[in-house]
């Protein structure tokens, strides 16, 4: 037997093992538009992933990982969630603010930042979007100033996911006045627990809040709490976003196929795959679905793979509902409760807009990956 499959082994068996008892109702819980079912229940069952070794598996041993090579992450998210084991609450910590500390923070802030996320005592949340400035990220306007040996921060977040759940939050903001675009930002670790910080949660087509606004009136962090070099905020931020597209998104995958499966499943059921315009989108839906797993596995460009996952998804989403029929119009109980269905088609609407609008990715392969000239700015 390879490591691998070992790897794959020790998870699905201890997985097998431990999402029981008071743990086993969690199974399938949260996720998007169920942001949050259980969340406290979730929080604890994500610390005892961690009291076993099982949280932050592909960081460096030196920083508490695993040192889990690609393969066996790919192993670990892909028997993580054939298991149904419920939606994590620390990605954001493990998954993206993690790997850019181990690869541009300070040896301090590694010390002081890594050991709370992979035990999970510490949640973050991203502070990048902006009213005006959410798919243009380069127009950011929340300024920072050094007064008297700490980070003074003034403006606004927007569509900050889990915010209201966070202690933390990374910011993008803008350090050196009158620079504009991509020079003169810096990235920030500024505390949420402070004054001058104010979370607002956003109500969305779901019924629920995973987004907030997050306004900074005077709120203030060490000096030290800035990683890479003032000013260079953007190549930090840049690399922050590629790792949340990294081989976590393999795991997203299998949420997708089980999804799929649940549909086909369902229009056998009720006969809408009697239709073959049905049919032949099922099918295509799979067939999608195939080529974005060996893309995956093969290092698609970032942009690409966010243009080509999220596409699917709201597509997958339109599907559901024909698949339903005119039943799911219809809310499932007062005031407002929807379906697995239903939240489906309302979340994925969004699935094209954060993380990187389609517009944005689009213009990125064009300009970066096929070398077209840039669009005129004013």
């Amino acid at each position: 037997m390879s490591s691998v499959e070992e790897f794959r082994a020790e998870i699905r068996g201890w997985l097998k093992t431990h999402l029981s008892g008071s743990f086993a109702a969690l199974k399938g819980r949260g996720g998007p538009g169920r942001e949050h079912e259980a969340f406290a229940e979730r929080l604890a069952w994500e610390r005892h992933l961690a009291a076993h070794g099982w949280t932050c598996v592909g960081w460096p041993e030196e920083y508490g990982g695993r040192g889990a090579s690609i393969e066996e992450q790919i192993a670990f998210h892909e028997e993580y969630a054939l298991a149904d084991a419920p939606a994590r609450v620390n990605h954001i910590g493990e998954q993206l603010l993690g790997p850019t500390l181990i690869d541009h923070g300070t040896e301090e802030q590694k010390a002081r930042f890594l050991p709370p996320i992979r035990a999970v005592e510490e949640l973050w949340c991203q502070g990048y979007s902006e009213p005006g400035a959410g798919s243009d990220l380069a127009a950011v306007r929340t300024r920072a100033a050094l007064e008297d040996g700490r980070w003074v921060v003034n403006g606004q977040k927007i569509w900050t996911s889990l915010a209201h759940e966070s202690q933390w939050c990374f910011v993008l903001a803008r350090t050196e006045p009158g620079s504009r675009r991509h020079a003169g930002l810096s990235y920030l670790l500024v505390p949420l627990d402070r004054p001058g910080v104010e979370i607002r949660p956003i109500v969305q087509l779901t019924g629920t809040s995973e987004f907030n606004e997050v306004f900074f009136d005077g709120a203030v962090t060490d000096a030290a709490n800035v990683v890479g070099a003032p000013g260079d905020g953007w190549r930090i931020a840049m690399a922050t976003l590629g790792y949340e597209r990294g081989v976590s998104t393999l795991g997203q995958q299998v949420g997708f196929r089980r999804e799929l499966d649940a549909l086909v499943t369902l229009a056998r059921r009720n006969g809408a795959a009697a239709d073959p315009a049905v049919r032949d989108r099922l099918t295509r839906a799979w067939t999608g679905l195939e080529a974005m797993r060996a893309a995956a596995l093969h290092g698609t460009d970032p942009s690409a793979a966010k243009l080509y996952w999220s596409h699917w998804h709201r597509d997958l989403g339109e599907l559901a509902l024909e698949v339903c029929g005119p039943a799911a119009t219809l809310a499932a109980g007062a005031p407002y409760e929807l379906d697995d269905w239903q939240r489906l088609f309302l979340f994925s609407r969004a699935d094209t807009v954060y993380a990187g609008s389609s517009e944005i990715q689009r213009n990125i392969i064009a300009e970066r990956v096929l070398g077209l000239p840039k669009e005129p700015r004013p």
